[in-house]
C-alpha cells in the first residue's frame, strides 16, 4: 500500500511539474508588412498644429515589441494643395509636422515613399461633439452591479449621420480601451457613454477622449475589434487580413495596414470617488 501511494504521489509531482512547461509552438513568420499608424487628431481649443504618423512592421507571434521604421518621406496635403511635411525624429519611426492646418470638412492626402513604394489615402476631417461637464458615478454598475460604472453625455447632430470613437485610459488597464458608435438609434438624441470596471479605486483619474470618425474608419475598427479578439482593445496584438484605406499606387500586392484618420477630439478627466 506504501509502495502504491509513493507511485501516486511521483505521477502527481510529474503532471504538475509538466503543467508548468511553457510549449512553444514554431510558427512560419510571413514576411513584414508596414503598419502606417495615420491618426491626426485635433483636439479642441487647440492649434492641432503639431501632429504625429508612426511607421512600424508587422512581427513574429510572440514578438512584444514592433520594429519601427525609418527613412520614409512622409507628405498631407490639402484641397487646396498646401504641403504638411513630417519629418523622422531620427531613428524612431515616428515622423511629426509643427505647422499642420486642421480644418473641419477638409479632405486631406497622405502620401508615404518608402523603398521605392508609395503609399497614398485619401480622408475627411470629422468634427466632435462636446462632452458635457456632468459625469455620473455608479459603484454598483456594470453587468454584474459589482462595478465602478460611470457615464458621461454629448449632443448628436441631428441633421447627419455620426460615427465616434470612445477611449478611456485608466491606472488599472495597460492599454487604451476602445469603443465605436454610431447614431443609428439615437439620432439627434442626448447620448449617454459607459464605462465600468471593477478594479478602479477612489482617487483614480479617468481620461475620457471623443473622437468623430468617418464610416470608412468605423467599418475598419469594427472588422479590426473581430479580428484581434480583444474586444474594446483591439491594438494589443496585431492586426489579421483587415486592411484600411491606404494604397500602395506602386505595387497593390505589397500592402501596407493602418488607416489614415483624421478627427477632431473633445478629451475630459474623471476622478473616481
Amino acid at each position: 500500500m506504501k509502495i502504491f501511494k509513493k507511485i501516486i504521489i511521483v505521477t502527481m509531482v510529474l503532471f504538475l511539474t509538466a503543467c508548468e512547461e511553457v510549449i512553444n509552438v514554431d510558427l512560419d513568420t510571413a514576411v513584414p508588412q508596414l503598419v502606417i499608424d495615420g491618426s491626426i487628431d485635433w483636439v479642441k481649443n487647440t492649434k492641432g498644429n503639431e501632429q504625429t504618423i508612426k511607421l512600424s512592421t508587422t512581427t513574429g507571434y510572440y514578438s512584444t515589441e514592433f520594429p519601427t521604421v525609418s527613412g520614409a518621406t512622409i507628405i498631407v496635403t490639402n484641397a487646396a494643395n498646401t504641403t504638411f511635411n513630417f519629418i523622422e525624429t531620427p531613428n524612431t519611426g515616428e515622423y511629426i509636422c509643427t505647422n499642420f492646418e486642421p480644418v473641419i470638412g477638409e479632405t486631406y492626402t497622405l502620401t508615404i515613399a518608402l523603398n521605392g513604394q508609395t503609399y497614398t489615402a485619401t480622408e475627411t476631417l470629422i468634427n466632435a461633439p462636446t462632452i458635457e461637464d456632468t459625469i455620473d458615478q455608479n459603484n454598483k454598475g456594470g453587468f454584474g452591479g459589482d462595478e465602478v460604472e460611470i457615464t458621461y453625455y454629448f449632443q448628436d447632430n441631428g441633421a447627419q449621420d455620426n460615427y465616434y470613437l470612445h477611449s478611456f485610459v485608466t491606472p488599472r488597464v495597460a492599454f487604451p480601451e476602445f469603443q465605436v458608435e454610431n447614431d443609428e438609434n439615437t439620432q439627434g438624441n442626448r447620448t449617454p457613454v459607459f464605462y465600468a470596471n471593477k478594479d478602479l479605486k477612489p482617487g483614480d483619474v479617468i481620461n475620457i477622449k471623443l473622437n468623430g470618425i468617418s464610416k470608412g474608419y468605423f467599418d475598419y475598427f469594427k472588422k479590426l475589434s473581430l479580428a484581434s479578439g480583444n474586444g474594446g482593445s483591439p491594438f494589443q496584438t496585431t492586426p489579421a487580413g483587415v486592411r484600411g484605406n491606404i494604397v500602395n499606387q506602386t505595387n497593390a500586392k505589397n500592402f501596407a495596414y493602418g488607416y489614415f484618420r483624421l478627427s477632431e477630439v473633445d478629451t475630459r478627466d474623471y476622478i473616481i470617488e
